[in-house]
């Protein structure tokens, strides 16, 4: 069951905020996010994204703006909705001392779901192997699927998962993606993820936003990313300081970066590879990389959020 109307939001905010007395750890955020749709919420450790997820599962009360989860303001109280919803937040938690086929039939009977949906999730998430063993034995990986089944086992319209690769392999990572887009396509679950591992990011996401000190500085549909990304030439070389100052003086390339790994990145005269090898070459520069690259989404990340990761 979704919105009556299928085009109405799935999660809305309006200017919501939450201090921690002078500390504004999220500080206006507009969020609309529709029905089928993955969004990734990405930023720094300390950014606000755990305190956005909190709020949207009404386990702590804004500060200011407002919140609706499925067409429903989300107040104190708020109960009934949550039944629609699954959620992952911050760790992988379980019972320790019950097996993971009895974690997941507490889970199952607390969300009312149906007697077939332990074995249909157990087999969902690969966890067939591990279904009589004691949850608190699993390894990092194997609670995170467990955490995941939880979240599942009801099919709700709307998924909110924060770091949900957390401790998987990547062959693991891969599985789950899948299984998200799966359901984000074919099922029409929205499916909020918050996650610090960018490039994965960039292969599960329908629309990206990006959150720093608390404000969302940038958002934009995933396909928009490389448009905003910059082609450069990378050159490793021997003494970059030097190659920066020929290729100011005897090509007038001005928009050289440095990287942090010692490279230079020249986001001018990407055609002139020739030229520009033969400069650093007759300079006496041992020159060992020039190719042409692009920035990535941790790229502009990084650019965004000003600094390093």
């Amino acid at each position: 069951m979704v919105p009556n109307n299928p085009d109405d939001p799935i999660i809305e905010t309006r200017g919501l905020a939450k201090h921690f007395g002078d500390v504004r750890a999220v500080d206006g955020i507009d969020l609309t996010i529709g029905r089928g749709e993955i969004y990734g919420f990405l930023g720094r450790n300390g950014a606000g994204k755990t305190t956005t997820i909190r709020m949207l599962l009404g386990l702590i009360r804004p500060t200011a703006g407002q919140v609706a989860i499925l067409g429903t303001p989300i107040q104190p109280g708020q109960q009934s909705i949550f039944a629609r919803v699954g959620f992952l937040v911050e760790t992988a938690t379980a019972y320790p001392n019950l097996t993971v086929t009895e974690n997941l039939d507490i889970q199952r009977r607390l969300t009312s779901a149906p007697g077939g949906a332990v074995a249909e999730i157990i087999t969902q998430l690969g966890l067939g192997q591990y279904q009589d063993r004691r949850a608190g034995t699993l390894s990092l990986g194997n609670k995170q699927r467990l955490s995941l089944a939880r979240a599942m086992i009801h099919k709700p319209d709307l998924l909110i998962l924060d770091e949900p690769a957390n401790g998987l392999d990547p062959a693991g990572i891969v599985e789950i993606r899948l299984l998200l887009r799966h359901l984000a396509d074919d099922n029409g679950v929205t499916v909020f993820v918050s996650s610090h591992i960018l490039p994965e990011v960039a292969n599960l996401v329908d629309r990206i936003g990006i959150v720093h000190a608390g404000k969302l500085v940038e958002e934009m549909p995933i396909a928009d990313l490389h448009a905003k990304s910059r082609s450069f030439l990378e050159i490793v070389v021997s003494d970059p300081d030097r190659a920066a100052a020929l290729l100011g003086d005897r090509l007038g390339m001005e928009t050289i970066e440095r990287h942090p790994n010692g490279a230079l990145r020249l986001f001018d005269g990407l055609d002139r590879t020739p030229e520009i090898a033969k400069v650093l070459v007759d300079a006496g520069l041992d020159l060992s990389r020039l190719a042409t690259d692009e920035e990535d989404l941790e790229a502009y990340f990084l650019k965004l959020t000003e600094g390093a990761y």
